[in-house]
């Protein structure tokens, strides 16, 4: 999930003063920073797979997450500005208050608990990643700075290291899922097992939040510019509206929003539906855990792997061909031949999709944002902004769909959009090539 930054140069969100920090001191934050991500994820990611399942009556879970996506989609437009108000560190501890809220909301989950909960968490998780990227960027600016570095490759060290810790938060949280509602009735809300496993999560949630404020505060630029840093807000935001509605113009934009509209539709497809209509009939509830550590699990190695093979727009198609075609196999398999059996098949059938869906996951997000940051050097913030767009977008509305298709239905929308996202990504790289 990515942050939308500000256009407006003379307002910068990250720290370009004087660093008062030992070198160390840079390392131990983004150490800090990692590790809280990682406890804050573990909790949030494990729920929100299970969001389909356990919270089914009248699908409560499944709409909660479409309204969560619809409020991340529109207050990503002014994350950048709640930022700089706020600073990226009291953003940070703002946003995991969101991710705490709605977890505490699926104690006692109702229509009263859940809705509140989703829409403010929609506002949390825009501010907690443009807070993200905001400190990560400063901190790696300041270590390259007091240390004589070259700058892009201490952000690219560091950019390493939280997103190689984050990667693993699908595996470490699912794997608690598996073993807290092994023993549980299946389907069953409220009982003890599941209201065992939301308070488990909590207490890491209340963790990760308590290791934020360990975090060293590096918004030495707003102290500085308080009163140039709020003057003239609306004409901030329009600037922030500019910066999504500009690259609308842009050829290249618009061969790629397919693209950026199915990475969301998979992702939606894996949480809502993989795990409610396959995982579930054969795994039960307590196997949506293991399933999903197993997704996780391949989704990190692979996007490990793609990253090192990433040096051009060539290899990018490939890769990205490459990581589709195993969306593609489980697509067809879903549409042509795959129901639920017994036996040890029933239970290996639906990890081996796992796994192929995770690899086209790790594929995608990683080739995606390492295209936009080749094609769009001078404008980066508003391809990054249209990418979570179109993200958010898509995967509201497949919450939003879910309750009233079937299985195969999805399945043959998944395949239709990913066909015409190939297919205008191809136009878009021969255009590209034959620029060069």
């Amino acid at each position: 999930m990515g942050s939308i930054t500000s256009p407006d140069e003379n307002l910068p969100l990250v720290d370009q003063n004087a660093s008062i920090y030992h070198p160390k001191t840079h390392s131990r934050d983004v150490h800090i920073l990692s590790l809280a991500f990682l406890l804050v994820f573990s909790a949030y990611g494990a729920v929100q797979n299970l969001e389909s399942t356990v919270n089914d009556e009248g699908d409560l879970g499944t709409i909660s997450l479409g309204i969560l996506y619809v409020s991340f989609m529109v207050f990503s437009f002014f994350a950048s500005l709640f930022v700089r108000k706020l600073g990226s560190k009291s953003a940070l501890l703002l946003g995991t208050t969101g991710y705490w809220l709605f977890t505490a909301a699926n104690m006692v989950p109702n229509w009263y608990t859940m809705v509140p909960a989703s829409v403010y968490m929609g506002f949390c998780a825009s501010i907690i990643w443009v807070g993200q990227g905001t400190y990560l960027t400063s901190t790696a600016r300041s270590h390259a700075r007091d240390c004589n570095l070259h700058e892009g490759t201490v952000i690219g060290n560091f950019n390493g290291e939280f997103w190689g810790i984050y990667a693993t938060h699908q595996i470490i949280g699912n794997l608690l899922a598996l073993f807290l509602l092994k023993d549980g009735k299946e389907g069953d809300s409220s009982g003890s097992c599941t209201k065992l496993l939301f308070f488990v999560f909590l207490c890491i949630l209340t963790l990760g939040c308590i290791l934020m404020c360990f975090l060293n505060s590096r918004d030495g630029a707003f102290e500085e510019q308080p009163k140039e840093s709020s003057i003239n807000c609306f004409a901030y935001v329009v600037s922030i509206a500019k910066t999504v509605i500009k690259p609308l113009f842009d050829i290249r934009i618009l061969l790629i929003i397919p693209l950026f509209a199915y990475s969301g539709l998979q992702q939606a497809f894996v949480w809502a539906e993989f795990t409610k209509k396959i995982v579930k009939p054969a795994l039960g509830e307590s196997g949506i855990g293991g399933s999903m550590a197993i997704y996780g699990a391949a989704d990190a190695i692979c996007s490990l792997v793609a990253g090192r093979l990433t040096s051009s727009v060539s290899s990018v198609t490939w890769i990205i061909v490459g990581g589709s075609s195993a969306h593609a196999v489980v697509l067809l398999w879903i549409l042509l031949k795959y129901s639920t059996s017994s036996g040890v098949l029933g239970m290996v059938y639906p990890l081996l999709m796992a796994a192929a869906l995770g690899i086209g996951d790790g594929v995608m997000m990683t080739q995606i944002n390492a295209l936009l940051g080749m094609l769009f050097k001078h404008d980066m913030e508003g391809a990054f902004a249209q990418l979570k767009v179109w993200q958010s977008l898509s995967i509201a509305v497949i919450f939003f769909l879910t309750p009233y298709i079937s299985l195969h239905m999805m399945a043959a929308i998944m395949l239709t959009a990913l066909c015409i996202s190939l297919s205008t990504f191809f136009i878009l790289t021969q255009k590209v090539v034959k620029a060069l």
